[in-house]
């Protein structure tokens, strides 16, 4: 005799939101944000587009969702909490020079792009860059003050940085690779500008990460 199906277990609410922001992010870190659709999270959940817009009810929403929660992963990657603040920074520039960054880069390049059309995702894109600068500020600060940093002035280090880092990160559409050392270590190397370091030495710090 076969057994009678089992019903599917109803996940509660929290569970399934987190779900599908999970999806969201990853369609927007791997395909854009515009595709980033009810439609195509619920495709991929096996689920109706109607459960996605019960979440949901405005696509918008759900976007600027996965927007955040891509970039908020991606913080906990760049800049982690706690340590020696040369090791942190040596992880820091290793991993915006990394292939690991190319999808991340392209995200917020996207979003800066249709920012111009979509005052939310603006706000929620400000938003971000502020506890960025936040989470890296903290980590300067603590090499300040231990004698590992020799910089005036940690905001206006950290945010050098972060123009480095954006500079850098608009080549991520190349469809070419470039090579040269200059824009291969670029973050790194101005990353020690910024902090009074020596150049050699991060890079060496990086290399090792």
């Amino acid at each position: 005799m076969s057994s009678a199906p089992q019903p599917r277990a109803r996940k509660a609410p929290e569970e399934r939101r987190e779900e599908i922001i999970r999806e969201a992010a990853g369609i927007a870190l791997g395909e854009g944000l515009e595709r980033v659709t009810l439609r195509a999270v619920a495709h991929r959940l096996g689920v109706r587009p109607g459960l996605i817009s019960h979440y949901f009810p405005v696509a918008d929403e759900l976007v600027i969702a996965a927007f955040v929660r891509a970039v908020g992963d991606e913080r906990e990657e760049l800049v982690t909490e706690g340590g020696d603040p040369l090791a942190r920074i040596a992880r820091f520039v290793a991993r915006v020079e990394s292939p690991a960054a190319v999808d991340v880069s392209r995200l917020w390049l996207n979003a800066r792009h249709l920012s111009r059309f979509s005052p939310a995702l603006g706000a929620a894109l400000l938003e971000q860059e502020a506890l960025d600068r936040a989470r890296l500020r903290r980590l300067i600060e603590s090499g300040m003050a231990d004698g590992t940093f020799h910089c005036e002035d940690a905001f206006d280090a950290c945010i050098r940085i972060f123009v480095a880092v954006d500079g850098y990160g608009a080549y991520a559409n190349n469809l070419g690779a470039f090579e040269h050392d200059a824009y291969t270590r670029f973050v790194t190397d101005a990353t020690a500008w910024a902090l009074g370091l020596d150049r050699a030495e991060l890079r060496a710090a990086a290399g090792d990460r």
